[in-house]
């Protein structure tokens, strides 16, 4: 199977970006290092290609319906141009993806779903939308995507478009706003902790689109950004990555994102869910500081004070804000009271650690 590029990928080639493979796409990882691009997006702004990530369009009498029995968030209540976070689960409560559902209409959404489970996902949407009346239709491949973000993103956007970007408050949107003279979707989500739009248009534009954001970017410091600050930063700011911190393994409940989980409707998955709830959590997602040195790798096994194996570790960095080990980990509910002693075992090394808050970083966003 040949690996599948965006239709960025030779401006990534110009900037000197260093790639990976992600998820079947030969994606920028870094382009001045990870670390650089980091403290560029907290501190002024930086530019990510994200035009992987997959579109999905449900159109149809039965949308809204549709959605209330396929996601765990309530979309009913949504004002038009809203976007709401929420899950796809599987009857057992298990994640298909974790997702961004945008409300045009009662009868039309967008969901941007994770780009290694597009075809995963639309082939499960399709599946669930039998027995309603709507369309589904996977736009992905002919949508492309940048995302600005951090403190100088709307300075910098704002020099291209007459629109006023005030007017795209936090998770909302607009279609049909021209920035840099391209038909573009904006919306303001974010997936750094910081403040920022994402840059919706077609294969053909976004190319003009991307270096003219270069262009009004750069004197106010913006950066080219890869996939390696993008987790560093989703990751100070607690925000999840499927396969790691939700899964087909590991239910939203487990996770700690049980908010966007609303038990008081019917969704594929709400019993096993409630169920869940109702019993108790046997493990959960909690924080953790490592107390030696080294660093806490992804899947690294979690011991308790008796050296018993009580969970792993999802994501482990030094944090290139805080300048400290610190991490996400799956652990035994018996063990995720703040300041509980841990210990790691990376490889052949023990390192003694502790529960803290999974709020790394305070929010800046709008």
């Amino acid at each position: 199977m040949s690996i599948k590029k965006t239709p960025l990928y030779e401006k990534h080639k110009e900037n000197g970006a260093k790639f990976i493979d992600f998820g079947g796409w030969d994606m920028p990882v870094e382009y001045t290092g990870i670390k650089d691009e980091h403290h560029a997006v907290r501190n002024e702004a930086g530019m990510f290609d994200v035009s992987h990530m997959g579109e999905v369009e449900v159109s149809g009498e039965e949308t809204t319906k549709f959605l209330q029995h396929l996601l765990t968030n309530n979309v009913e209540d949504l004002a038009d141009n809203a976007i709401v976070y929420t899950f796809m689960c599987y009857e057992d409560g298990g994640v298909v993806d974790d997702l961004l559902a945008y409300k045009y209409n009662a009868k039309k959404f967008l969901l941007v779903v994770n780009a290694s489970n597009v075809d995963k996902d639309f082939d499960w949407i399709k599946k669930q939308s039998v027995k309603f009346d709507v369309v589904v239709e996977n736009t992905s491949k002919e949508v492309a995507e940048v995302a600005v973000q951090g403190p100088k993103a709307q300075e910098i956007v704002q020099k291209l478009t007459d629109y006023n970007l005030d007017d795209i408050k936090f998770f909302t949107f607009d279609d049909g706003v021209e920035i840099a003279g391209v038909n573009t979707l904006i919306s303001r989500t974010g997936y750094t902790g910081e403040d920022g739009f994402e840059i919706y248009t077609s294969n053909e534009d976004i190319g003009l689109l991307f270096d003219k954001i270069l262009e009004a970017g750069k004197p106010l410091g913006l950066k080219l950004a890869g996939l390696g600050a993008r987790d560093t930063l989703r990751f100070e700011a607690n925000l999840p990555l499927y396969g790691q911190e939700i899964s087909q393994d590991i239910t939203p409940l487990e996770a700690g994102l049980g908010y966007f989980v609303d038990l008081d409707k019917e969704f594929i998955g709400r019993d096993a869910l409630a169920k869940q709830k109702s019993e108790g959590l046997k493990r959960k997602v909690v924080g953790f500081e490592l107390l030696g040195r080294g660093l806490a790798r992804t899947d690294a096994v979690v011991l308790n004070s008796e050296g018993e194996e009580i969970g792993h570790v999802t994501t482990g960095y030094i944090s290139p804000t805080l300048e400290k080990a610190i991490g996400l980990a799956l652990v035994d509910s018996n063990y995720t009271k703040l300041g509980t002693e841990l210990t790691l075992q990376v490889r052949s090394r023990k390192i003694p650690a502790k529960v803290i808050s999974k709020r790394f970083l305070k929010s800046k966003k709008k």
